[in-house]
């Protein structure tokens, strides 16, 4: 078999990469060629800038000096994909600024790809359109990353907040983590002002700062868990209950950001809890699901189908005479 020593020459940086310390035997081994083929290996990487020392004598070994570290410099065509599709997804999170970063990326993403793994990749993007979802909220990039450097950093911050009731008050948190869900970016943490812990809303944040001082975050603190507990429960008039004919793992990516509890039933259906004051959208977005369902409560839901029943056989109706009198 033939090697590329091109190759042989990254592989070696890989493998240095990926432990802290390698004897020139084992290198030997895993590359399977001799002693002085790896010395010019190395002493490649050498002249590339790359900072490979080594220890000589029986039991030599190399390493990269400590703190060095570089990117990955080969993906499979499988992690290639990961990454872009990843990179045309946060659009779906929110972040539509980050666009023209995510597309830089792209493009040194595909430069960084063998030819034929670039085509393909590139190939496989243009046959994938994702849609932002109408509940998305856009969120602040530059106060996301900022939130997320004082959490690294173990620093409060202070910002001022406006309330679901429009009440604004300046607040002094310590963050403890981020978290999306339901089309939303939220901040959850210890705030010092209530003195209890606290979730805050991107989008109703204005004016971070940083704060004097450092906190410890909680090893074991659940971020998303501790949302979910804490949201408001909305103070419904109606509970919905609704079976619908399609297989959940179907349903569930349409659905993470309409506020319902789904559940798999037998024989590929799925069952849908609600709580709602108006239920007209809910009854519209039901059937742009375009599957059979069987609606268990509340009868007003029903009653909601049955009109829509109605106007939508009065719809496909052809216009009267004096419809088209009224188009003159």
């Amino acid at each position: 078999m033939t090697y590329d020593p091109s190759m042989r020459v990254l592989t070696v940086l890989e493998l240095l990469q990926s432990r802290e310390r390698l004897s020139g035997g084992e290198l030997c081994r895993r590359l399977e060629v001799s002693p002085r083929t790896v010395q010019r290996y190395v002493a490649r990487l050498q002249d590339l800038g790359i900072p490979v020392e080594s220890t000589r004598g029986v039991g030599g070994s190399y390493r990269l000096k400590p703190g060095f570290r570089l990117p990955p410099l080969m993906f499979t065509a499988d992690e290639a994909l990961s990454i872009a599709l990843g990179l045309r997804a946060l659009r779906l999170l929110g972040l539509q600024a980050l666009t023209p970063a995510a597309t830089a990326a792209t493009a040194k993403l595909a430069r960084t790809l063998p030819h034929a793994l670039s085509e393909r990749v590139q190939a496989l993007q243009d046959a994938v359109q994702l849609d932002v979802s109408p509940w998305v909220l856009a969120a602040d990039n530059v106060l996301l990353t900022g939130l997320l450097a004082a959490m690294e950093a173990g620093q409060p911050v202070t910002f001022r907040y406006t309330s679901r009731g429009a009440a604004a008050s300046v607040r002094e948190v310590e963050v403890y983590g981020t978290v999306h869900v339901f089309g939303r970016w939220y901040a959850v943490g210890h705030c010092r002002t209530r003195r209890a812990i606290r979730s805050f809303r991107l989008d109703r944040i204005e004016a971070l700062g940083l704060l004097e001082g450092h906190y410890t975050r909680p090893p074991d603190f659940d971020a998303l868990a501790h949302l979910r507990a804490s949201l408001p429960k909305e103070t419904s008039e109606h509970k919905v209950e609704v079976y619908l004919d399609a297989p959940l793992a179907a349903l569930q990516p349409q659905l993470t950001s309409w506020g319902v509890t789904l559940s798999g039933l037998p024989g590929d259906r799925t069952r849908l809890v609600a709580r709602r004051n108006r239920l007209e959208p809910l009854a519209a977005g039901l059937l742009g699901l375009g599957c059979a369902m069987t609606v268990l409560e509340p009868p007003e839901l029903r009653a909601v189908f049955a009109r829509m029943a109605d106007h939508s056989a009065r719809a496909s109706l052809p216009p009267g005479p004096a419809d088209m009198m009224n188009a003159r």
